[in-house]
């Protein structure tokens, strides 16, 4: 647990040099199943990254855990790395108590490694809040989920580009994103995202059309029963954004693209109520740390 995360993980060809100054951050979470209860079996950490106390607001069969960064923000050259997984029939919900935010790089790349593996029937729903991305700043981000037989897996991400509310928008830095989930080692979705400040693309009709939050849902489960899909087509963000899904033989994926994290988020939860009992077996509750 003490070394170092490697930068070649997220090399996308950019130049960008990961600071030897930041902090190093790691977190190692482990659930499994004891009679009825998801139990959280083992928790390591160095570094400023952090987990609560296991929380059951759906009863034992169900663990919550919300993962804290306590400075609040990722500064350049900081490398975080997240770790989860459950064990068979393991159910665990993660989230986070606020907006991620990744400052101004001061010329040195920041990352972050998320890294889940989800044993046979088990289920794995990481559902943190928004992350903000700064202007100037260098982000490198990586995701990557292991699926075994017919694991579950429900995560999104909400990324806001600059602070609207402060009058500042993405002019300068880079974000690469890069996502991939694979069940028994076989690709289903392999996605890889590069975003530089003040290029043509954040304002393009085909790129972002000048919106600074992006967000996407992704359900690994199979394929979306033909109503639930139609239901899920029903919906709609309030704010009247931009928005669809696409249902793959392996992957359901919705899309967001518009002024508003919150009403990315609030979209995402009307896609949530109507798909989680469908994947999980149980109904969707909004989770109490996303009203405080």
């Amino acid at each position: 647990m003490n070394q170092a995360l490697n930068p070649g993980q997220y090399d996308t060809g950019a130049a960008l040099a990961l600071s030897p100054s930041g902090w190093r951050a790691q977190l190692r979470l482990a659930f499994a199943r004891r009679e009825r209860r998801t139990t959280l079996v083992r928790r390591d950490h160095v570094g400023p990254l952090l987990v609560q106390k296991p929380l059951y607001p759906e009863g034992e069969p169900i663990c919550h855990a919300i993962v804290l960064h306590p400075p609040g923000g990722v500064a350049g050259g900081d490398q975080l790395r997240l770790e989860v997984e459950l064990a068979a029939r393991a159910h665990a919900v993660l989230s986070t108590p606020g907006a991620g935010k990744w400052y101004k790089a001061n010329d040195a790349a920041a990352a972050q490694h998320l890294d889940f593996h989800v044993a046979e029937g088990a289920t794995l729903e990481w559902l943190p809040q928004e992350t903000i991305v700064f202007d100037a700043a260098q982000v490198h981000w990586q995701t990557t989920v292991a699926l075994a037989g017919n694991a579950r897996y429900a995560g999104w991400e909400i990324l806001c580009l600059g602070r609207r509310a402060a009058g500042e928008s993405f002019e300068r830095g880079v974000l690469r994103q890069s996502t991939q989930l694979r069940r028994d080692g076989r690709l289903l979705w392999s996605e890889h995202m590069v975003l530089r400040g003040a290029d043509p693309l954040l304002h393009s009709p085909v790129g972002l059309n000048g919106r600074p939050v992006t967000a996407t849902f992704l359900i690994a489960h199979g394929a979306m029963p033909a109503a639930l899909l139609e239901a899920c087509r029903a919906l709609a963000p309030a704010d009247g954004a931009a928005c669809g899904v696409t249902a793959l033989p392996d992957i359901f994926a919705a899309r967001y693209l518009g002024e508003s994290a919150q009403h990315a988020r609030r979209y995402f939860e009307q896609l949530w109520a109507v798909a989680r009992p469908w994947y999980a077996q149980t109904q969707a509750r909004p989770l109490r740390i996303w009203s405080t």
